[in-house]
């Protein structure tokens, strides 16, 4: 079953060469290939709602600094991982269950020099392959809304964090007006989207061991956030560089609909920072 389930996510994800889409979509912005900058990389690199702003909001809350090993669950195109190393100096190793995604995060990775802080892995959230108590923070970002087994999810997530190791999470979360309008960017149809309220996930992780210290609703500032880039696009048409690029041409209604799903309700979004 799971794996019937994984299929369908990385079919959803996967695009062929993403790697070298990315390359032509910065190329036609504009962008200098052989001095790639983060800043550049931004339109496309973080690809959760609130991009940066969030991932920034949540590394401080998560107390990040250069001595924390980092392990990003569900790393993309390895966007979070890159502005974490950046900005706060840690050893970042993502993994990822899209193998593109994998080698396109190294790809650019080493295009904006950041190799020797970040690295990539394919694999299964739900079977961390690595030893128990490697990192000091286990970080993800709208990702587990792909994951059935979510007490599978949150009790590897537990192992593989030293004691007193912090867990942050950034992820939508079922809202409390119903069901969601698809597609949205992270499935197509309902088959793929398992969303859980966030009474249930404070109770997934309670029951994983984690002890829950820091908890931000954080759904208004995206809905805000969300209405103006749906009026930026309905105005200017998709910029050269964005997530259109990494999802193709049913981005739009995908778009629409998280717009839809956040407006009435159907959707929240939680900030999450727990400790082992």
């Amino acid at each position: 079953m799971p794996n019937r389930v994984n299929d369908a996510i990385q079919a959803h994800y996967t695009r062929p060469e993403i790697g070298s889409v990315i390359l032509a979509a910065l190329e036609k912005a504009g962008k200098d290939l052989s001095r790639l900058t983060l800043e550049d990389l931004a339109p496309i690199d973080e690809f959760h709602i609130r991009g940066r702003a969030a991932t920034l909001e949540l590394a401080r809350a998560a107390g990040l600094d250069a001595n924390k090993r980092v392990l990003d669950v569900g790393s993309g195109v390895g966007g979070t991982s890159r502005c974490l190393a950046k900005e706060f100096g840690c050893r970042v190793t993502g993994i990822d269950l899209t193998d593109e995604y994998c080698r396109a995060a190294a790809m650019l990775s080493a295009k904006v020099g950041l190799t020797d802080l970040v690295d990539y892995r394919q694999g299964d959230a739900t079977a961390l392959p690595f030893a128990d108590g490697e990192f000091d923070v286990v970080w993800t970002e709208h990702v587990a809304m792909n994951i059935p087994d979510k007490p599978r999810l949150y009790k590897e997530m537990y192992r593989v964090l030293k004691p007193g190791g912090t867990l942050a999470v950034y992820d939508v979360l079922a809202g409390p007006s119903g069901p969601v309008i698809f597609p949205v960017p992270w499935a197509r149809t309902p088959d793929t989207s398992f969303l859980v309220q966030p009474g249930e996930l404070r109770k997934l992780l309670e029951d994983a061991g984690f002890t829950i210290s820091d908890w931000s609703d954080t759904t208004e500032v995206a809905r805000t956030w969300f209405v103006a880039l749906a009026e930026k696009i309905r105005k200017e048409g998709f910029p050269p560089l964005g997530f259109h690029v990494l999802m193709g041409a049913d981005f739009q209604a995908m778009a629409q609909n998280q717009g839809r799903n956040l407006q009435e309700g159907r959707i929240a979004l939680g900030q999450v920072v727990a400790r082992k």
